[in-house]
This record gives structure tokens, sequence and C-alpha cells, in this order.
């Protein structure tokens, strides 16, 4: 299992055991001996949360929670740990897996790497339909509304900060949302090396659980437009030319001449990816510039492998995360304050400094 998904049990178990007022422990879960799509059991429904203090209008204010980071960095892992240790429920802001289809080339969640968490505004638009910043504002916040009168905290994360960005600062509805919502924003960062070297292995590793054949089997030659829907997902028009000269020489993609094109492709996949990330990490710094963001180095976690890995995410990011969301729901302050001359190699967790949103 992908190391940025499995959630941290024993966060979590901590994480509940200091917060009895908050939620109730889950039952254990074992997802390591999970496999992959098998459905697991819904966790029990915590009490309500303690709401902040009251909004301009004198109405109560919930908490919610955002998780940034560019592809890769372990967005979707972390929600998953917050959920699970502070009762919440997971709200998509990804515009490729907002739509349904290609689950492995948009690398969605799968039932098992949820642990039980709920998701919204996962793989709900049709493939082919345009779905807007503007339609996430609305859905989000109909969802997040929905998920507080639960109890529960919204834990929006996902890769594009354009869906982010317009939920918070969308003109009058975004101002609506923050109106509704005190927001903790944090920021997964890894140094591009070592993302780059990553996001390549992950590249890799879609290919292994099938990328390939699951976009020839949705492969349509009359389709010359990958600029909407799911079929902008990285790893659809990259293949095409590959796809097209299968179906025209009819052998199945074998052959010097196929491999050659399909190597070509994931390379391109590859390098594309790397270029999103870079993207992605641009945006975030700019809103980092706007809003309080939290920022948290991950990058030991991704120089190492399988049990270090998770000991190091435990340790680097899980539990910082958990200390900061804890304070953030207590109204206890900032935990973690650090001068703004700090460089960008960052303490475990600290208010972003200003070098590491230079541009």
């Amino acid at each position: 299992m992908p190391l940025y998904l499995a959630p941290t049990a024993a966060i979590v178990a901590s994480a509940a055991a200091t917060l009895p007022r908050l939620v109730l422990p889950p039952p254990p879960i074992d997802v390591w001996r999970l496999e992959r799509g098998m459905s697991l059991p819904m966790p029990p429904a915590p009490p309500p949360l303690v709401i902040s203090t009251n909004n301009k209008h004198g109405s109560a204010k919930h908490k919610a929670v955002v998780v940034m980071g560019a592809t890769g960095t372990g967005k979707s892992r972390l929600a998953v740990d917050l959920a699970l240790a502070f009762g919440g429920e997971v709200i998509n802001s990804d515009k490729i897996q907002v739509h349904a289809g290609l689950d492995i080339t948009t690398n969605k969640v799968t039932e098992a790497e949820r642990a039980g968490v709920p998701h919204h505004l996962l793989g709900v638009a049709p493939p082919d339909a345009e779905f807007t910043a503007a339609d996430f504002r609305r859905e989000a916040s109909r969802a997040a509304a929905a998920v507080a009168a639960r109890g529960c905290v919204p834990v929006v994360a996902g890769g594009s900060n354009t869906f982010v960005e317009e939920l918070v600062d969308g003109g009058e509805r975004g101002a609506a949302f923050r109106d509704t919502f005190d927001l903790c924003f944090l920021w997964v960062d890894v140094q591009l090396p070592v993302l780059h070297a990553h996001v390549a292995r992950r590249v890799e590793d879609m290919l292994a659980r099938g990328l390939v054949g699951e976009v020839a089997a949705a492969f349509d030659p009359r389709r010359t437009d990958y600029s909407h829907g799911v079929w902008r997902a990285i790893g659809a028009p990259e293949l095409d030319g590959y796809l097209r000269w299968c179906a025209a020489a009819g052998c199945g993609g074998g052959g010097e001449e196929g491999e050659r094109m399909l190597a070509a492709a994931v390379e391109e996949i590859k390098a594309n990816t790397r270029r999103l990330a870079c993207q992605q990490r641009a945006k975030i710094q700019r809103l980092a510039r706007m809003w309080r963001v939290r920022r948290v180095d991950a990058t030991e976690v991704f120089r190492r492998r399988g049990g270090d890995a998770d000991e190091a995410w435990r340790r680097v990011v899980a539990a910082p995360c958990v200390e900061v969301v804890r304070s953030f729901l207590h109204d206890r302050g900032d935990a973690g304050v650090v001068d703004d001359d700090l460089p960008t190699e960052v303490p475990v967790f600290a208010p972003t400094p200003a070098a590491a949103v230079a541009v």
C-alpha cells in the first residue's frame, strides 16, 4: 500500500485518548492487512464538537481544516489521519478526482485507504462533464455545512489549489464560507528533488496497478479533446498516440515500435507530473502569503522506505499536525510559533516563514 495513504493508527489512538470530549476512539483497524478495495466499518459518530466564537453577525462559527500540498506529498494520508483523530469527514478538492472514472490514473483513494472515513465530492461528476471552481465552491460549502451539522470536522484535501482558493476567497460566496468556518490551513511540503523522485516511483506503481489498461479500456479514437472532465488527468492524453498506433497496427501494442512509444509516453507522464508538482507548489506559496498557512516539511519521510518511512511520517507529519489541529479546535492559540527570519528548512512544524514562500 502506498506510504502516503495508510492511516497512522498510533497517532489516531493517542489523539483520541487525549480528546475525550471531542471524539470516541474508533474501532481498531489494521489497514495494513486489508486488501485494496475492501470495505471498512464506519467509525462511530462522535459527539458534537465545540464550535468557535461568534461571527460578525452573531452566529456561531464552526471549524474546518484545509490540507494542501503538491501531488504526491501525502495530503490524502494526512486528511484521513486527522479525520480519524478528530471525528472528521474528508471533502475532496481535486478537480480531476471529482469526476467518475479512471480511478488508477487519477489516483483516487480506495475504500481500504479511506479507513472508514466518509469522503465527499469524490467521483461524483460524469467523466465528460464540466465541474468549475464555482461548482466546487457551491458543493463543498454544502458538504461542509452537512458535516458540521453532524458534529464532525470538515477536512478539505486535494491537489486543486484553484478550487480551494475559490472556496475561501471566491468573492461574496467565499466570504460567506469564511464567515461560517474558522479555518486551519496545513501545507505538507517536500523538497522538489526528493518529491520528483517519489512521483516517478508512484507512476511506476500506478503502471503496475493497471494504468495503461485502464486508459486503453476508456480510449475512444474519436476523442481529440483532452481539455475537460476526467480526460485532463495526466496519463490519458500522454497515452493517446500509443493507443492510436496500437489500434491502427492491430498488434496489441507489442513489438519494438510499440515498446518504444509506450516508454516515451511513460516518460512524458513522469515529466508532466513533475511539472504539475512545481506548479502546485508555486500556487501554494502564493496562497501562503494571503492566509496563515502552517507548513510541515515531510522531506525526511520520502527519503526513507518501509517501516522507517512510516515512523518518520508519525513523528514528522502526523503528530505535529494532530497537535496543531487539537489546539485549533480548543482555541488554545498557535503551536510552534517561530520567527519570520527562519530559512526554508523550517523546524518540524511552524508557521510558514518568509523564505518558504519566496518566489
